[in-house]
């Protein structure tokens, strides 16, 4: 295969990745973000302490961590048909995507709060600031650069999965290189969709970095 007929099929396969990543990671962070810092608001200590609450939203997370992505992906099939009309295609891969990277994002999130210091929540909490002002003036702010770091890996797992996704009919990079490197054995268009997957993911990393030291330095500044 050239590389005029393997451009056309590259530059489609990804923008079908990019939108499934793009839309699961915007799912991702809705679901989880919530999701993770009531794990920690709930948790014993709290100021919303609920230990059915957090035992409940735990058990939920751990179960959607410990699904392996592939089962995930098939197990959704009727759900994601009922949701968006058809269980193919880069629009129905985003259900199982942001379906699996929820609880994935949201224990990155309940890690990242934690490691705010007590000390500045007992402080808002002493000058009359209330719980979810306390979360989003304090917690949350404190929390940026680990949030930033976790929403990467989040970004880079998604990567992964699309791929997955890609391969059971979800489009994208993944559909590629299953079609044209493995079953037309086109060695090298598989080659080259695995170098522009390498690309994608080295940019987002470099990216999250990036926001990570600007957040940092911030911080350290006071700016």
């Amino acid at each position: 295969m050239t590389w005029d007929e393997m451009r056309p099929l590259l530059e489609q396969g990804t923008i079908d990745t990019l939108y499934m990543v793009g839309w699961a990671t915007v799912y991702a962070v809705l679901g989880g973000l919530p999701i993770g810092v009531l794990l920690v608001l709930t948790d014993r200590g709290g100021p919303l302490a609920n230990v059915v609450a957090n035992r409940v939203l735990g058990v939920v997370v751990n179960i959607g961590r410990s699904l392996p992505f592939i089962i995930l992906l098939v197990a959704l099939i009727p759900f994601t048909r009922f949701v968006v009309g058809t269980a193919v295609g880069p629009t129905a891969a985003v259900v199982p995507l942001a379906i699996g990277a929820v609880p994935f994002f949201a224990r990155l999130v309940e890690t990242a709060v934690r490691e705010v210091d007590h000390g500045l929540a007992e402080a808002a909490h002493a000058m009359g600031g209330g719980t979810w002002t306390v979360v989003l003036k304090v917690l949350l702010p404190q929390a940026l650069p680990s949030l930033v770091a976790g929403l990467t890996t989040t970004v880079i797992a998604l990567i992964g999965y699309s791929a997955m996704a890609g391969a059971a009919g979800g489009g994208g990079l993944g559909t590629l290189a299953l079609t044209y490197g493995y079953q037309r054995f086109e060695d090298g268009f598989m080659l080259v969709t695995v170098l522009v997957l390498i690309l994608i993911v080295t940019a987002v990393q470099l990216l999250g970095d990036g926001a990570i030291r600007l957040l940092r330095r911030r911080e350290r500044t006071g700016t």
